[in-house]
């Protein structure tokens, strides 16, 4: 999943978020500096991912894609079901798109100390372009995969993806849907059993 998922998929806990966002730009448990919170977060985003990569509806999607994009089609579809997860955003959360990603960028600005140096080159860049609100519409989504293939020097093509997007939009979408139901429950319980022992 992409950047929106994971925060949604944090479930208001400022520390959780922070770490589950962060993981990424962190190599294996080069993490342990890091307040206990903050690490179950990274932990949390890591079981997302590997339930993600291991689960069969984004499997589906990704063979849409693979002809084209090869091992980029896994990106692809992360980035799609961002756009299905901002479209949509008011089945998922009381809480306004912009009013939550509002928060989020707080949160970051609050915590700027604790970021790995890429998250903290890339923060501005995203609070900028306010990125998460505009996954909701096809432009933002486009401009998002023009960026991931300037970032692999035009070899990944993934800027034409939009078309697949297009061509597909109502099956990508029912699989998102079909996909995030379970995936909320999966990442809930994982986050349960993190926080089980208070730090």
């Amino acid at each position: 999943m992409n950047y929106l998922a994971h925060i949604y998929l944090s479930f208001g806990d400022d520390a959780i978020t922070l770490g589950n966002f962060m993981a990424d730009s962190i190599r294996g448990n080069k993490y342990k500096h890091l307040p206990a919170r903050i690490q179950k977060g990274i932990h949390l985003h890591r079981a997302i991912d590997t339930f993600t990569d291991t689960h069969p509806i984004p499997r589906q999607s990704s063979k849409k894609l693979h002809k084209r994009y090869s091992h980029y089609s896994r990106v692809i579809v992360d980035i799609f079901y961002d756009h299905f997860l901002a479209k949509n955003w008011r089945m998922y959360s009381d809480i306004p798109l912009g009013d939550f990603v509002a928060d989020f960028y707080a949160l970051l600005q609050e915590n700027f100390n604790l970021l790995p140096t890429g998250v903290k080159r890339m923060m501005p860049y995203m609070i900028a372009d306010n990125w998460l609100v505009n996954y909701a519409g096809i432009e933002g989504i486009g401009r998002v995969l023009n960026g991931m293939n300037r970032r692999t020097d035009h070899k990944s093509g993934m800027n034409l993806a939009i078309e697949e997007l297009m061509v597909h939009y109502a099956d990508f979408e029912d699989e998102f849907t079909l996909f995030f139901k379970e995936l909320e429950s999966y990442a809930h319980n994982e986050y349960q059993l993190l926080c089980e022992h208070t730090d």
